[in-house]
């Protein structure tokens, strides 16, 4: 929410739909595991319009680029998002990136950076999980949108760690919620087990 909102009162920043894609993945991804489940989406609503967004709209057009991240080889995405190949497959996001590639002031986050990753992560998780691939994969986009290299890296590079980390978090309240349970089903055996009366020696 901080960073939505610094974003939207700064004079460079323009909304486009590769943001709203890293906004509702970062949401998604770090809620998993709330509870209770069906609260999430009025939270999602609560905070995209506390800094006065429209959460529906960033919900469609999320989910229109993940359908067309899907759509499409991984090396025919990444060539449309370096800006050597234009592909007619969605106008809004084929002016999207133009306008990002020509506009020197344009106003780079890290939410866009998880848009980037997770349209990458949608056309082929396997890319992503290969250093080698996945470098090359964020060099040529971040040189074909006149992006900072290093700093889209090293964004995603934490992205991914607090990805690791919440993972990690998940299972051990798995695991400690189990073993809540085993221990609350012992106590009610105990409890519901009658007790063999005394015997009588006399």
């Amino acid at each position: 929410m901080v960073e939505m909102h610094l974003l939207s009162v700064n004079v460079d920043f323009s909304y486009n739909s590769i943001y709203a894609l890293g906004v509702v993945t970062t949401f998604d991804r770090f809620m998993q595991g709330y509870q209770p489940e069906q609260d999430q989406e009025a939270i999602f609503n609560a905070l995209s319009r506390s800094v006065e967004q429209d959460p529906q709209l960033y919900r469609q057009d999320a989910a229109r680029l993940q359908a067309v991240a899907q759509s499409l080889p991984a090396k025919d995405l990444i060539a449309w998002l370096s800006q050597t190949t234009h592909l007619d497959v969605d106008a809004d996001l084929q002016a999207q990136l133009q306008a990002i590639a020509h506009n020197p002031n344009f106003k780079y986050s890290r939410l866009f950076a998880v848009g980037l990753f997770s349209l990458l992560e949608l056309a082929d998780p396997e890319l992503v999980k290969d250093d080698k691939q996945r470098n090359e994969a964020l060099k040529a986009i971040a040189n074909g949108l006149h992006l900072s290299e290093d700093k889209l890296s090293k964004d995603l590079e934490l992205y991914r760690s607090n990805l690791d980390k919440m993972a990690q978090a998940l299972i051990v309240m798995a695991d400690i919620l189990t073993a809540d349970r085993k221990k609350r089903d012992q106590r009610q055996q105990k409890s519901t087990t009658s007790v063999a009366p005394p015997s009588n020696n006399e």
